[in-house]
């Protein structure tokens, strides 16, 4: 059983990394212009090596408490832990020269809570902007409009380096429903890219997830977030 288990998250992380590569060749990209987050949200730390023996290097992590566990059993090995969970304010301390890359930054004052104790830290901390792609009601992020106007609040910051967007669309059962979304975040870093922001660069976008990572790469990510495609249904 143990060896059925090994083999079976060795193989859907080939699966993923070749799913990946037919993406990247349909649309005339680099499969090195493009990168894998293997999410690690409720995952075992077993299960996790497993999926680093099969070639994971990007790992990431949804609540700090869990990593905070996880991330010390990798000390010996060269991977990337990436946060990619709902960051509150009050852990960002404990977030700041953990994590190589914060995806889900939504707020003006969380950005704000982040440069101050990355400063106190004598830090930089690179870090993405989550976008409600979407307009959703109910989901955090800042909206398209006001990202013009967002960014350039963010120039007198100097211990964050802001490296591009991040954005999960609404729910839909058919991935090519997502496209339109894809498309539209990678245009609005098209648009903030051209206003040439201090400190800010349009290098990432952070898009698709199990379900729709293929079409995210054909609409321009450069980070994929996939969990269950790897290590089956999360167990929460």
């Amino acid at each position: 059983m143990e060896s059925l288990v090994q083999d079976t998250i060795a193989i859907r992380v080939q699966s993923v990394l070749a799913k990946i590569r037919s993406a990247a060749e349909k649309t005339g990209r680099s499969v090195h212009s493009i990168r894998l987050v293997a999410a690690t949200k409720t995952v075992s730390i077993r299960q996790i090596e497993e999926g680093v023996q099969a070639g994971l290097s990007i790992l990431g992590e949804n609540r700090v408490q869990e990593a905070l566990t996880k991330i010390p059993a990798f000390n010996h090995s060269s991977v990337h832990w990436h946060f990619i969970g709902n960051l509150q304010r009050r852990k960002v301390r404990s977030v700041i020269g953990l994590f190589d890359l914060i995806h889900s930054v939504d707020s003006l004052e969380l950005v704000k809570e982040i440069d101050r104790r990355a400063g106190e830290a004598g830090r930089k901390q690179d870090v993405l902007l989550e976008v409600n792609i979407g307009n959703e009601p109910t989901k955090a992020g800042f909206r398209p409009d006001d990202m013009r106007q967002i960014v350039s609040d963010m120039g007198c910051l100097s211990h964050v380096c802001i490296k591009g967007l991040m954005a999960i669309p609404p729910p839909t059962v058919d991935p090519e429903s997502a496209r339109p979304y894809f498309r539209k975040l990678n245009e609005l870093a098209k648009m903030i890219d051209a206003q040439h922001f201090p400190s800010v660069r349009m290098d990432e976008l952070s898009m698709g997830m199990s379900n729709d990572y293929e079409v995210a790469i054909e609409e321009g990510a450069t980070l994929v977030r996939v969990g269950s495609a790897i290590f089956g249904a999360r167990h929460v």
